[in-house]
């Protein structure tokens, strides 16, 4: 057993999906603001087998609203994991061939430590006690799992959006760790729109009486509205314009005419009502707030007094940076500057800008040049690392 762990089930390496797994940490974990978090745990999943060199793990990095559940069945919503077409036997990412983990993140709702657990100093609910968290504390989190399963060194790190800060902390902040990272729609830091858009969403949170001053569980309520009012303006960010209008237009819900009320007469109004009220049936408000904080403070370029450029000095890490055209919440610039960066230190790098009119969501849809773009990384960094391939199968 690995100093710093405490017991827990054994991970689970074969069979597509995996068993519900969590992991308490025995020490406690101490996080970026200097706050001493204990207990921690982490619940996670794994699909594949690890090879007896432990070479061939994938750590998929999950976004602000997703959860450790890649693939299969999601139990809480019943529908098929966030990346069902990416990962899985004979997919891009094969789970013949690779290892994949996923935890859900620190802070988050789905079984890790986070604000709707218990406080073991209080016995309620953490609520607004529990410490803010970074993206740093995610990954460190997270480097813990991985001593854990026995894993020194990932064959590779990949996600999309706020998996992708993750991706870029772990490429930075652990590069002996390294061999490949994939950082999809995402950036080296949160904008200043972006920050906006997340206080938006904070706002209309504790606005909401059921908010209780973050107290809500113990007082048995739920913040419905004000979350499903965050979640319909975050949902707007993930799509373009193009695939607003493409889906509904100025098309009308269910009526013929218009009601001159406050009704959703529009289709656009029905969808993001729906995203609303489904979102909170999954989440929880205080995890949103923990969450949204996280991302806003990411910033590799502030860490490293200003440059870049200096967040990757000597790194052996060989990394593949994806955008897509549409997406205005991570544009492609974002994605540009820290290709920039890695040439200036000479780095291992490669950048696509997909063609897609379908938002920062695409990283999630069927978008074919996406897919064969993570097919070749994969193929060409498994056969620089000796990992059997398609070809060698």
């Amino acid at each position: 057993m690995v100093p710093d762990i405490a017991t827990s089930p054994a991970p689970a390496t074969r069979g597509l999906p995996a068993q519900d797994l969590k992991l308490t940490l025995e020490s406690p974990l101490v996080l970026q603001s200097g706050i001493v978090l204990s207990p921690v745990t982490l619940a996670y999943q794994t699909y594949g087998t690890l090879n007896e060199a432990r070479s061939n793990c994938v750590l998929v990095c999950h976004a602000l609203t997703g959860d450790q559940y890649v693939v299969g069945n999601n139990p809480t919503t019943g529908k098929p994991g966030w990346w069902d077409d990416l990962v899985g036997p004979g997919k891009i990412i094969d789970t013949n061939r690779f290892f994949v983990v996923c935890a859900n993140v620190l802070g988050g709702c789905m079984g890790s430590t986070g604000p709707k657990e218990i406080n073991p100093a209080t016995g309620k609910a953490w609520g607004l006690d529990f410490p803010v968290i970074t993206i740093r504390d995610m990954v460190y989190a997270q480097t813990k799992l991985l001593d854990y399963l026995g894993i020194k060194k990932l064959f590779c790190v990949m996600g999309g959006s706020m998996g992708a800060m993750q991706v870029m902390e772990w490429a930075v902040r652990y590069p002996e760790r390294v061999f490949a990272a994939v950082p999809i729609a995402g950036s080296y830091r949160h904008s200043a729109q972006n920050i906006a858009f997340h206080e938006v969403g904070r706002q209309a949170i504790m606005a909401d009486p059921d908010w209780a001053h973050g107290n809500y569980l113990a007082e048995n309520k739920i913040p419905k509205r004000g979350l499903a009012v965050a979640r319909m303006a975050a949902h707007i960010t993930y799509l373009s314009e193009a695939a607003l209008h493409r889906k509904f237009g100025r098309r009308l819900q269910d009526r013929e005419t218009l009601t001159y009320g406050f009704d959703a007469d529009f289709q656009v109004e029905s969808y993001l009502r729906h995203q609303g009220y489904t979102f909170v049936d999954r989440f929880d408000a205080n995890s949103y707030l923990y969450i949204t904080r996280a991302m806003d403070y990411f910033d590799l370029a502030q860490e490293n007094d200003g440059v870049l450029a200096n967040a990757f000095k000597g790194t052996p890490v060989r990394y593949c940076l994806v955008s897509f055209t549409s997406d205005w919440l991570f544009p492609t610039e974002e994605s540009r500057a820290i290709v920039r960066a890695l040439n200036a230190v000479a780095a291992n790098v490669s950048f696509v800008e997909i063609e897609s009119d379908k938002g920062h969501d695409a990283f999630l849809l069927d978008e074919p040049e996406f897919h064969q773009t993570l097919q070749g990384f994969i193929e060409g960094a498994a056969v620089s690392l000796g990992l059997p391939t398609r070809s060698t199968l």
